[in-house]
């Protein structure tokens, strides 16, 4: 199976991912979150799919996070507003995202991905 991974290239930690992926020959389809931002539709699927809080999909270390003042204003916000607005600007979304069939991981930490991606072996 191929996964697809949305990074921003300039991202360390998203060089961390791929570079991770590699290692493990894990096949994927690379994104780039800025210049084919994900649509609103498209996180909404990944959200429920992720089971994760919708927070986990924002990028709240990001510049324009706090340039537009989305700490106060993002609990206000209805999901769809939520959604809505992250797809402005893949900015906005937390990356690397790295999505399969049935599962989404949202930032990379290697023992997460170890996991997800081979549940039977121990990191």
């Amino acid at each position: 199976m191929t996964f697809l991974f949305l990074e921003y290239p300039k991202c360390s930690t998203c060089q961390k991912a791929k570079a991770w992926l590699e290692e493990h020959h894990i096949d994927f389809a690379s994104r780039h979150i800025v210049e084919n931002n994900p649509a609103a539709h498209e996180l909404k699927e990944w959200y429920k799919r992720s089971g994760l809080p919708l927070k986990r999909f924002v990028n709240t270390s990001g510049l324009l996070y706090k340039s537009m003042n989305l700490k106060d204003k993002l609990p206000n916000m209805s999901e769809e507003e939520q959604l809505s607005l992250l797809a402005t600007n893949g900015m906005l979304v937390k990356r690397p995202l790295l999505i399969g069939k049935d599962f989404v991981l949202t930032g990379f930490k290697a023992e997460e991905w170890q996991n997800k991606l081979f549940p039977t072996t121990k990191v």
